[in-house]
């Protein structure tokens, strides 16, 4: 995180002085980019509303989702008709 840490620095340097902090406003986006580098609060987020749409596609039956048979459920095995008996 120490480039994010160096971006938030460059940039409250150039835009405070020693008697104003007014300028500070300006840093909230390389503040906000430092924040998440350290505790990964919006890839969580993120994380966990993609697994909670996967699962929800899930227990609709599956539709859309990459490597479940039609109308089957993640994890079944799709038949091709090759090795039936």
């Amino acid at each position: 995180c120490f480039p994010y840490w160096q971006d938030l620095l460059g940039c409250y340097i150039v835009n405070t002085s020693d008697g104003s902090t007014e300028g500070r406003w300006r840093c909230i986006p390389q503040k906000s980019d430092y924040i998440e580098c350290l505790h990964h609060n919006k890839e969580a987020a993120k994380t966990k509303a993609i697994r909670a749409a996967y699962l929800r596609r899930a227990s609709e039956g599956g539709a859309g989702i990459p490597g479940t048979p039609e109308g089957g459920k993640p994890g079944d095995a799709k038949s091709v008709g090759v090795l039936s008996k």
